[in-house]
């Protein structure tokens, strides 16, 4: 479902679930980094100036 190219920082995505914000246009913000520096394996994607959510790479798909 999604497209194989590697995310970067910037990027348009769509974002697929969770459902109160599926469907809506986001930015790629930064990779979600847990205490002591790890990454979580997460996105964090801006999807409104106020809205910004934690996604896994299943969740949304890149538009650019």
């Amino acid at each position: 479902m999604h497209n194989p190219k590697s995310v970067q920082v910037g990027d348009k995505v769509l974002v697929l679930h969770p459902a109160y914000v599926a469907g809506k246009v986001g930015v790629i913000f930064c990779r979600e980094i847990l205490s002591g520096d790890q990454p979580s394996g997460r996105w964090l994607v801006q999807v409104d100036a106020e809205i910004v959510v934690s996604l896994t790479r299943r969740e949304f798909q890149t538009l650019s």
